[in-house]
């Protein structure tokens, strides 16, 4: 059984409040200041059934880079406690996720090793005020924070919105079965 795990971080660019439990019952309290960046977030907590609470003040008056990368700081930060602090863990994670034209492979690894291999290639600059660029940057920013391997690769896609949505929604079904009990399943490693 995981317990809450909070995390803040105040910076000059950010003031970031966060609780996650990810055995939870899907309690979402989650605000961002950028209205898509919390569908995304809301998308990834509920389909992992999380129970998570965000509260943001970011500088957006000069752009969304701080507030989108500090909180992938804090979501990484509060999941590498969380699965740190489990007993036993699967590891592994992933997921092969349709968003109507869109199809996302997801893979996981709680491996304490931060990496991202992504391959999001927009057509558009920006989707509902949030620079597309900055989809690839969270990605990356929690891989590193939360110390995990972590591969998104669309298939195919048309509507950039699905793309965005089919990533979040993939990485929460990868890491839920990542973070799900191995039933005496260990690593050959022994401790990661």
């Amino acid at each position: 059984m995981s317990k809450v795990i909070c995390v803040n971080r105040k910076t000059k660019e950010t003031n970031i409040e966060l609780s996650l439990n990810i055995n939870g019952s899907q309690q979402l309290d989650i605000n961002t200041g950028i209205g898509f960046l919390d569908h995304m977030i809301e998308q990834l907590a509920s389909h992992a059934r999380w129970d998570l609470s965000l509260k943001v003040e970011g500088d957006l008056h000069i752009d969304d880079h701080h507030t989108v990368e500090d909180i992938a700081i804090c979501l990484g930060d509060a999941l590498q406690q969380s699965w740190r602090s489990l007993e036993s863990m699967k590891r592994y994670g992933q997921r092969l996720l349709p968003m109507d034209e869109a199809l996302i492979l997801c893979a996981v690894d709680l491996s304490g090793r931060g990496i991202y291999v992504g391959e999001l290639e927009f057509t558009r600059e920006s989707i509902n005020g949030v620079s597309t660029e900055m989809f690839e940057h969270f990605f990356n920013t929690l891989a590193m924070s939360a110390a995990i391997t972590l591969h998104i690769k669309p298939q195919y896609f048309r509507n950039n919105h699905h793309l965005v949505e089919g990533c979040f929604k993939a990485l929460a079904y990868a890491l839920k079965e990542a973070l799900s009990s191995s039933e005496g399943e260990n690593t050959t490693k022994g401790c990661l």
